[in-house]
C-alpha cells in the first residue's frame, strides 16, 4: 500500500477513529508540575542530561535517545497498516496524511541537538511495527534494478542521516534460524536493501548487537565527561547475558530437540539496560515469549530475563503491554515508572496491567505512562483496581519524554501533545531515583 492508498483508507469509516479527534487534544493534565508548565513549549535537551523521547504516531514504536554528551540514537521506527485494524485502531497523529517515518523524522529534527545527523539507529527485531516493510510504504523508486520502498527507517532516512546501525543478526538472517525475506510484509528484505543503499551512498556502518557487551553502544562526542553513563546489552536472538558475563542460550537445546522451522521474532528482540549514576532504565523490544523445556514444562522467557536485568527506575513495557511483563520480571525491575508504546486497542491488556500493579511483587507506588489509553479501553476497563497505575496523562495521544539529570539522582517524565507539531507540554512529573 502506497501513500495514496493510505490516505484514501484513512477516510473510510474504519479509519475515522484514527483521524485525531482525541477528546479535544487538551494541553492540561493532573500530574504534579514543577519545572515545566502545561501549555508551554518543550524546552529541549541540555548537555549532561540523558533523554528518551517515546514518539507517538499510533502506527508503530519509535524512541529517540540523547546521551549526556549529545550522542543520539533512534531505536525502532515502525510503519504498518494500523488503520486497517478498523475498530482496533487508535488515533494516528498528528494526522494520517503522512506515514510514520516522516512524522518520526520531523520530531527528531525538532529535538535533536545535531539536527539531521543521528549517530546510531537500532532495530529491536524484524517486525514492521518496529522497522517498516515492503508491503506498506509512503512511496517507491527503482534502485539497482529493484523497487526501493520508503517505509519506517528508509523513509526517516530521506530526512535523517544515520551514521551506524545495530542489528540483532547482521550480516545474515540466520541467527538462530533463517528468517525469510518476505517475513511480516517483507521487513527483512526492505531492511537489507536499506542497509545496502546507506552503506553504498552514505558510508553507514552496520554492526551486530553483541549480547553481554558493555558500551558497544557508547557515547562518541565527549564520553570522558560522563564516566557514570553506560549501556549493557542483556538480550538478543534468544540469548540472555548473566551478570557475570556468561551467556545463556535459551533456544540452542530447544532447536536441537524440537527442530522448529520458525521461532517467534518477538523472542529475538534485543534489549539493554542504561545506567547513569544510580539511575537505571530497561528496554527489551517485544520480548514476551514462552519456551518448552526438555521436561515438557513451559517457561515464560520474561521470568528468566528477570534473573539478570536488575532493578530499573524506568522500564519500557515489553510487547506494547500485550500479554507481557510476567511476575518475576516485574518483581526484579521494581520500577517506579513504566512506559508503554501503543498503536492498538489490544495494548496494555488487563493481564499485563494487573501484573504491573501487583503489590505482592514489590512495595511502593508505580505509574504507567502510555502513548494513549483511549476512551474505548477506559470504558471497558472501568472499575478495575489496576487502573490506578495508569497516569491520566495517557488518556490522549502524547509523546513521552524521560529526562535524567546529570547526577542521575533525579528524573522527570513529561508528556507532549501528539495532536500537532507545536511541542506543547501537557504534563510534567518529577521523581527521585531509587536507592540501589
Amino acid at each position: 500500500m502506497d501513500r495514496r492508498d493510505f490516505i484514501k483508507a484513512s477516510m473510510l469509516s474504519a479509519g475515522a477513529v484514527a483521524m485525531g479527534s482525541v477528546e479535544g487534544c487538551s494541553v492540561t493534565g493532573e500530574e504534579k508540575t514543577s519545572g515545566l508548565v502545561p501549555g508551554q513549549k518543550w524546552t529541549g535537551w541540555k548537555k549532561g542530561h540523558f533523554q528518551i523521547h517515546f514518539i507517538y504516531t499510533g502506527v508503530g514504536e519509535s524512541a529517540f535517545y540523547i546521551f549526556p554528551d549529545g550522542t543520539t540514537m533512534l531505536l525502532d521506527c515502525g510503519d504498518h497498516d494500523a488503520i486497517g485494524r478498523g475498530k482496533l485502531a487508535v488515533p494516528v497523529l498528528p494526522h494520517p496524511g503522512k506515514h510514520s517515518g516522516e512524522w518520526v523524522a520531523r520530531y527528531v529534527e525538532r529535538v535533536n541537538p545535531n539536527g539531521r545527523e543521528v549517530d546510531y539507529m537500532m532495530i529491536s527485531h524484524y517486525h514492521s511495527d518496529h522497522a517498516g516493510g515492503e508491503s506498506f510504504f509512503s512511496s517507491e523508486e527503482m534502485w539497482e534494478g529493484e523497487p526501493y520502498r520508503f517505509s519506517g527507517f528508509s523513509q526517516a532516512a530521506q530526512t535523517l542521516n544515520f551514521h551506524k546501525a545495530f542489528d540483532r543478526c547482521y550480516p545474515d538472517l540466520g541467527d538462530p534460524l533463517p528468517l525469510p525475506g518476505d517475513f511480516d510484509g517483507g521487513t527483512p528484505t526492505q531492511i537489507r536493501k536499506f542497509y545496502k543503499r546507506m552503506q553504498k551512498e552514505r558510508g553507514m556502518k552496520v554492526e551486530k548487537f553483541e549480547v553481554g557487551a558493555v558500551n558497544q553502544v557508547r557515547m562518541v562526542h565527549d564520553s570522558q565527561a560522563f564516566p557514570e553513563f553506560n549501556i549493557r546489552n542483556i538480550c538478543a536472538n534468544g540469548r540472555i547475558a548473566n551478570p557475570d558475563g556468561t551467556i545463556r542460550d535459551l533456544y540452542k537445546d530447544f532447536i536441537e530437540r524440537e527442530h522448529p522451522g520458525y521461532i517467534n521474532e518477538n523472542g529475538m528482540s534485543l534489549g539493554f539496560v542504561v545506567s547513569y549514576g544510580p539511575f537505571r532504565f530497561f528496554t527489551a523490544g517485544d520480548f514476551s515469549d514462552s519456551i518448552k523445556m526438555a521436561d515438557g514444562s513451559v517457561v515464560q522467557i520474561e521470568n528468566i530475563l528477570g534473573e539478570v536485568c536488575g532493578s530499573a527506575d524506568v522500564a519500557k513495557v515489553n510487547h506494547h503491554g500485550h500479554h507481557s511483563m510476567y511476575p518475576d520480571l516485574v518483581k526484579a525491575l521494581r520500577s517506579q515508572v513504566y512506559v508503554s508504546c501503543v498503536w492498538d486497542q489490544l495494548h496494555n491488556l488487563p493481564d499485563t496491567l494487573s501484573r504491573i500493579d501487583d503489590r505482592s511483587g514489590y512495595d511502593g507506588d508505580r505509574v504507567l505512562f502510555a502513548g494513549i489509553y483511549p476512551p474505548e479501553r477506559r470504558a471497558e476497563d472501568d472499575g478495575q483496581i489496576w487502573q490506578r497505575v495508569i497516569s491520566p496523562a495517557s488518556y490522549e495521544g502524547a509523546h513521552i519524554v524521560l529526562d535524567v539529570e546529570p547526577s542521575g539522582r533525579k528524573f522527570s517524565i513529561t508528556t507532549i501533545s501528539a495532536c500537532d507539531e507545536s511541542m506543547t507540554v501537557r504534563t510534567h512529573r518529577e521523581f527521585k531515583t531509587m536507592e540501589k
